[in-house]
């Protein structure tokens, strides 16, 4: 008999949504049966997803959030739960990155990194918790989701984006952090750690000499594809997972063994 994950009834708030894996996670939580809430800083590229999504017979919302902005955090999540309802699975998905040498980083650099990366997440990941330890044992859902995107270069080092790695590192002990104290209230949280997907942001990259080079690197000499990393996704935010709590999961074809 067949099984497939099943997410109707429940409210998926994305981040970094307006593109890349975003738009993809968005996309696979709707066609699970999620009311699904996109949320970035580019509200009109949001738009057309909405509308992509609501063509194929889903349900979409869009909010504005700036996660380097506290006060957009706490209003973003207040409008989401006004919009949709309340927030049964965050994916805290926005990510920055910059390429060069840590003896060229500037204070500039390192804020526009770690104020997206990991004081944005961080925030983020407690606006909606407190959110739903509140609602507590109240509600009769059988529980929260909290997934965190972090990456392999948070599980081992790269030349050339060590200010990325080290944010993302700590994205990596920021979710065990939440695991152990939310655990209790009903939120699972875990983090999936992708290795290189292929995306509109980096896809000339992978036909440039440099790309190849690297692209020759990896264990099965491919880069992935953000469909590869649907499975995993459903499987964190679907009931089935509540024996799942602070469990950083690479899904990299290989390259971190």
């Amino acid at each position: 008999m067949g099984r497939s994950i099943n997410l109707e009834g429940k409210v998926a708030l994305i981040t970094g949504a307006s593109s890349g894996l975003g738009k993809r996670f968005a996309q696979v939580l709707s066609q699970a049966g999620a009311k699904v809430v996109l949320a970035s800083r580019r509200t009109e590229r949001l738009k057309e997803l909405r509308a992509e999504i609501e063509a194929s017979g889903g349900a979409a919302h869009v909010v504005a959030l700036d996660v380097t902005d506290y006060q957009s955090i706490k209003a973003a999540v207040a409008h989401a739960e006004t919009e949709a309802g309340t927030i049964d699975i965050l994916v805290n998905n926005s990510g920055v990155s910059t390429t060069q040498k840590l003896t060229d980083v500037t204070p500039a650099d390192f804020e526009f990194v770690f104020d997206t990366n990991t004081r944005g997440a961080f925030f983020v990941a407690q606006e909606v918790a407190k959110r739903m330890i509140m609602r507590g044992s109240s509600t009769s859902k059988p529980g929260y989701r909290i997934i965190n995107v972090a990456s392999v270069a948070g599980l081992r080092v790269f030349p050339q984006i060590g200010l990325y790695a080290m944010s993302k590192a700590a994205v990596v002990q920021m979710t065990k952090a939440m695991a152990l104290e939310w655990g209790r209230h009903g939120i699972n949280v875990n983090a999936i750690c992708p290795g290189y997907i292929d995306t509109e942001i980096n896809h000339h990259h992978w036909k440039t000499e440099q790309g190849q080079k690297l692209m020759s690197l990896l264990p099965r000499r491919r880069v992935g594809k953000p469909e590869d990393l649907d499975g995993l996704l459903l499987l964190l935010c679907a009931d089935e997972s509540q024996f799942i709590n602070g469990s950083v999961i690479s899904a990299d074809d290989g390259f971190s063994l």
